[in-house]
């Protein structure tokens, strides 16, 4: 019996399909290019720049000045600077991400307004005691951003590819050394500060040195890290659901011991020998991914506490003036307790811009001015001001989980972790969380040496989102060789 004739369904051929779908004349527009966010960046550093001229007025207004053009002068040299190094962005880096520059412009805007600030703070106590006016240190804040905006662009233009550090690693890690290592052979009268061995001090001219050797010596270890990943990844001894790492493998940790605590010993400089240690112990996690190397770390990191404590008195005044500042309130204890009254007065929303007391704290504008910002913007302010900081380290370890290289996933990831642990140090000093150590807010704190620094090292962090965020280029495939001239191979059995 015969199938029944089913009606078939009326299926285009391929020519009448390209009939029902003309192409134009022309053909198909092809894709449109990624968006480079620029116009973003633009955006926000425009919001950066009014907040911070709106802040200088109103600590204007709070002090009971006269405002007049002469406040202006710092918001239009602040537009400008930021505007210089937005067009060298999108020259340089067009594809970088959009949120770093703003959020450093904003950090350094805000730093801006809380010198002038004490700026305005000291002029006053000058004038009461009759004695002569400081200069104002907001007037040389603003030459030090330029300075650093002027290092900024230069990494921008000639660190054309950042891979080609690698090839220098030791070359740039020697100048680490060498750069960490001078000021504790230089004589005190030229070395010297509050104590701490941390300065070159030359008439007219003064750096921090300490400052640039951190981000050498974070390509250094980048570079070896890279190069010699297969002995950190090697299984040591498996103890407790981890693996340890062989005791020939902890070269790494053992030098960046060593190091922090020479600079602790020779230079008194409890804070870099932390931030030193810590970034290179979190570097090594990151090549690693094992646990067993952050509880190795943390165990010298203790140990190496303990000796310091036990046959270095500074490192001994330290911890007992942290353990209980008010005991010797009139000495050494009187830094860190005014800073907790200035926090307590400040409360959940501050006393306002120009309103506070800051000033009562020595060294409000450099040490302490995380403190100034909790007295006049609250705990508010100050968690307003943490989340900043908490966006540019996120966005930094977002490119280094973006970027493609391992030398790039490693220097971004370092380079976003050392101004976390920085942070943390300092804050957590500010706060008596741990013993106080001398480092400076980076953006924030008034000082020359610590802003050139860290706008090099927010220049090699754009670099590095920029490769990453760069759209790929196909590669164009050749004509396949004819099958006879195609190379014979050996392949193995498995």
């Amino acid at each position: 019996m015969s199938a029944p004739n089913l009606p078939t369904p009326n299926r285009p051929t391929p020519s009448q399909s390209s009939a029902s779908f003309p192409s134009p004349p022309g053909g198909f527009a092809p894709a449109p290019p990624q968006s480079t966010r620029r116009g973003v960046e633009g955006a926000l550093l425009g919001a950066a720049a009014v907040i911070t001229t709106v802040s200088l007025v109103l600590v204007e207004a709070s002090q009971e000045q006269a405002i007049t053009w002469d406040l202006a002068k710092y918001g239009l040299a602040y537009l400008a600077m930021f505007a210089v190094a937005h067009a060298a962005v999108r020259r340089f880096a067009t594809h970088a991400d959009p949120l770093l520059l703003p959020v450093v412009a904003m950090l350094n805007g805000l730093g801006l307004v809380l010198i002038h600030r004490l700026d305005l703070a000291a002029q006053q106590s000058a004038v009461y005691l009759g004695i002569e006016e400081p200069s104002a240190d907001a007037t040389q804040q603003v030459l030090w951003t330029a300075l650093g905006i002027a290092g900024f662009i230069a990494v921008l233009v000639l660190v054309r590819d950042y891979r080609t550090l690698a090839r220098y690693g030791y070359t740039l890690g020697l100048g680490g050394l060498v750069f960490l290592a001078l000021p504790a052979v230089l004589p005190s009268s030229l070395s010297e500060v509050n104590g701490s061995k941390i300065w070159i001090r030359l008439p007219g001219f003064s750096i921090q040195p300490g400052e640039f050797s951190k981000i050498l010596l974070l390509i250094f270890f980048a570079s070896v890290l890279v190069a010699k990943r297969e002995l950190f990844t090697t299984a040591g001894k498996h103890v407790l659901g981890m693996d340890f790492p062989r005791a020939r493998d902890l070269g790494p940790i053992v030098v960046a011991w060593i190091v922090s605590i020479g600079v602790l010993v020779f230079e008194k400089d409890l804070g870099t020998s932390l931030l030193i240690y810590c970034t290179v112990l979190v570097m090594i996690y990151v090549a690693t991914e094992r646990v067993g190397w952050i509880v190795v770390g943390v165990a010298l990191l203790l140990l190496g506490f303990l000796l310091a404590y036990q046959f270095f008195g500074h490192v001994k005044i330290r911890t007992d003036t942290w353990l209980d500042p008010f005991a010797d309130y009139n000495d050494t204890g009187y830094q860190i307790s005014q800073s907790l009254f200035g926090l307590a007065t400040g409360g959940m929303g501050g006393t306002g811009l120009g309103s506070g007391r800051p000033s009562q704290v020595p060294f409000a504008s450099t040490d302490f001015i995380i403190a100034t910002i909790g007295e006049e913007l609250g705990l508010i302010g100050l968690a307003a001001v943490l989340m900043l900081y908490l966006v540019f380290v996120l966005r930094g370890l977002r490119t280094a989980l973006a970027v493609r290289d391992s030398f790039g996933k490693l220097l971004a990831a370092g380079l976003s972790v050392t101004i976390a642990v920085q942070l943390f140090v300092v804050v957590g000093g500010v706060t008596k969380l741990i013993p106080l150590t001398g480092l400076t807010t980076p953006f924030m704190s008034y000082g020359g040496s610590s802003l050139l620094a860290n706008y090099a090292l927010v220049a090699l962090l754009i670099k590095i989102s920029d490769a990453a965020r760069a759209p790929v280029v196909p590669q164009k495939r050749g004509p396949a060789a004819p099958i006879g001239d195609a190379p014979t191979e050996v392949v193995k059995r498995p």
